[in-house]
């Protein structure tokens, strides 16, 4: 068996697949693992190649329930703590970033102002494993949603990735032609956002959420889950950035339907995630929005 840690969230998993095959290709004939939160199981389903989710829920539970595997692959951080927690697991080998705390010399250096993508292959062809940082899209979940809407996606797990004028751009869009809709539920930002714009609130679950950006004419959110999986879907997007630049964890460069707005500097307070709006979030004006989205359109594929 070969076991493969990535226990977070839904943007992580995203641009954590053309990894998660470099491994399925490398061991086609061994059971792969992933340890993962379940409720990610109907977007790991849409990878294809993983036959077995092992309930992880981050790094604060005890080690993966499994037996010792052939190879732990750590997707998940540069370690120590997820490195231990692979140990605990008592792999024969363990793929990983190079780390001194946690006693694992093994493993190329830690890069921290790479792209997340390009991250993780490169730790894998450290290993000898090739990895095709294109390889990332999904297979398309059958689910019945609405197809040719625009969505907004207003949400995010931090504070500081809600930029505060989705409303007005879902409104204009609106006026614009476009059959919009705002993704989330009525328990978070999305409830107040559809209301304002006079669109839509669709609450889905992840399967659904995955076919509506599938089919989606249009994607606008933060730096968030949504935002990977209309780069999985080659769906036209734009995306705002705050905290973390695109460099980082943007779409691919060379799509000019995928559009990255990004206004950080240096002097912002840093990369972490705090309780306000980020100021590099707050630079961004519904004008310059409004302009993206029309290049996304003009730039749009078809199948």
């Amino acid at each position: 068996m070969i076991l493969v840690l990535r226990a977070l969230g839904v943007g992580d998993l995203a641009t954590a697949v053309p990894a998660l095959r470099a491994v399925r290709a490398a061991f086609p004939d061994r059971t792969l693992a992933l340890a993962a939160p379940t409720w990610l199981t109907p977007l790991i389903d849409l990878i294809g190649g993983v036959d077995r989710v092992v309930p992880t829920d981050g790094l604060t539970g005890g080690p993966p329930g499994v037996a010792p595997p052939e190879v732990a692959v750590n997707l998940h951080g540069r370690g120590p703590q997820s490195h231990r927690l692979l140990r605990a697991t008592q792999p024969a080998k363990l793929w990983a970033f190079a780390s001194a705390e946690a006693g694992h010399p093994d493993g190329p250096p830690w890069a921290e102002e790479e792209h997340e993508v390009h991250r993780w292959c490169r730790l894998l062809r450290h290993y000898g494993l090739p990895a095709d940082e294109r390889d990332l899209d999904l297979a398309v979940p059958d689910t019945g949603v609405p197809r040719g809407v625009t969505v907004v996606h207003p949400g995010a797990k931090s504070p500081s990735r809600r930029w505060p004028h989705h409303a007005e751009v879902a409104r204009r869009l609106a006026a614009r032609g476009h059959r919009v809709v705002v993704t989330g539920t009525e328990t978070d930002p999305a409830a107040e956002v559809a209301r304002d714009a006079g669109v839509p609130l669709l609450p889905t679950t992840l399967a659904e959420l995955a076919g509506l950006i599938a089919h989606a004419r249009l994607v606008v959110s933060g730096d968030t889950g949504v935002a990977h999986l209309a780069t999985a879907y080659r769906t036209p997007s734009v995306v705002l950035f705050g905290p973390m630049p695109p460099r980082r964890w943007g779409p691919p460069a060379d799509r000019p339907y995928h559009r990255a707005i990004w206004h950080g500097t240096r002097a912002d307070r840093g990369d972490a995630p705090g309780p306000e709006v980020h100021p590099a979030l707050l630079r961004i004006g519904v004008g310059e929005v409004l302009a993206e989205a029309g290049e996304a359109d003009r730039h749009a594929v078809t199948a």
